[in-house]
Parts: structure tokens; C-alpha cells; sequence
């Protein structure tokens, strides 16, 4: 699959094949997604894994506000990715000042590429991603036990789809294009 392929095929996906995806798959598609760019090249996302069922059901029931679509969602998927990243180094100066008038605002970009990243490459391998963006981050940080240094972007419910879907209608160029 070449990147215009890659690009365009893309999809979210909410519901997949009862398949587990095995860990050398998604150990792949990190090491493909470590290549997305950061600012400075600071490499703060970091990538949680969750194949096992019970933590998955349980972030899927108790994780999303209540939003029993994506509860759905992630209880179908084979797996959910939680996408975080690393306070306190995008947008900044080495002694921690802002370069940027966006402050921090770059770290959640920063994450939304490497999220981006993360479900190209899932594509590459046949696995199919949807991103969701309503949680409990709170709650998925303790959960996880993940440090007070890194803040919780998203999730990514993964598996391999019942079907790939076609593409929605997109604005064409001429729309979203103009030049000066």
C-alpha cells in the first residue's frame, strides 16, 4: 500500500472481527508511529496498549462519560491504544518557557500527529482504528498508573473490520484551498 492509498482507505472503524491482534502487529505499528513529528523532535507520545479484556470492558464502561456509542465501540474492538504524551516539553524552550504564543497547546498537537500516525500505520497492517476524544481522563490516568508527567490525548479502539468502508463525501479542493 503506497501513502495515497494508505491515506485515502483510512476509515474509522467501530465494528470488527472477534480477532485478537497480535502484539508483534501492534508492536510494529508503534515502531512506524515513532516516526511521526514533534516539535523539536521531543517524541512525547507515548503509547498504552490494552488487549486485555477485562480493562478494556472496563475502560470502555467506566472511561467514556457515559457515551454508549463509544462504549460499543471499544467493547467490539480487539483493543484500545491510550495515547498520551508528555507534559511540559512541546512549545517550550529548554529552560521551559513558552516559544509559542499557543503555550502548551502544542503538546496536543504534538499528539493528535503521533495519533494520526498511529492509525496510518495501523491501516498499513489491515487493523482498523477509530479515535475517541470524550473520556474520563482522569480516570483512565489512575487506572493506568500513568505518571504525573504525562497527560491522556485520546483513545484509539483498534481491530480488524468487519468491513472496510468507503470514503464519506469530502469538500473538494477548491473549497478548503485558496492561495495569496
Amino acid at each position: 500500500m503506497d501513502a495515497k492509498e494508505c491515506l485515502t482507505q483510512r476509515r474509522s472503524c467501530r465494528k470488527y472481527k472477534p480477532e485478537k491482534i497480535d502484539r508483534a502487529v501492534i508492536r510494529e505499528i508503534v515502531e512506524l508511529s515513532r516516526f511521526a513529528p514533534s516539535w523539536k523532535n521531543t517524541q512525547i507520545a507515548r503509547y498504552t496498549v490494552i488487549d486485555d479484556e477485562a480493562l478494556k470492558n472496563e475502560i470502555a464502561n467506566r472511561g467514556v462519560l457515559g457515551l454508549t456509542f463509544n462504549t460499543k465501540t471499544i467493547t467490539r474492538a480487539a483493543a484500545v491504544a491510550v495515547i498520551s504524551y508528555q507534559v511540559g516539553l512541546s512549545g517550550r524552550e529548554m529552560d521551559g518557557t513558552f516559544t509559542t504564543p499557543e503555550k502548551d497547546a502544542w503538546e496536543m498537537f504534538d499528539a493528535g500527529i503521533a495519533t494520526q500516525t498511529f492509525c496510518l500505520a495501523a491501516r498499513e497492517f489491515g487493523v482498523g482504528t477509530c479515535i475517541i476524544g470524550v473520556m474520563d481522563t482522569a480516570f483512565i490516568q489512575e487506572k493506568l498508573g500513568l505518571p504525573q508527567d504525562q497527560k491522556v490525548a485520546c483513545l484509539v479502539a483498534m481491530g480488524y473490520p468487519e468491513e472496510w468502508k468507503s470514503a464519506p463525501q469530502r469538500k473538494e479542493p477548491e473549497e478548503i484551498l485558496s492561495f495569496r
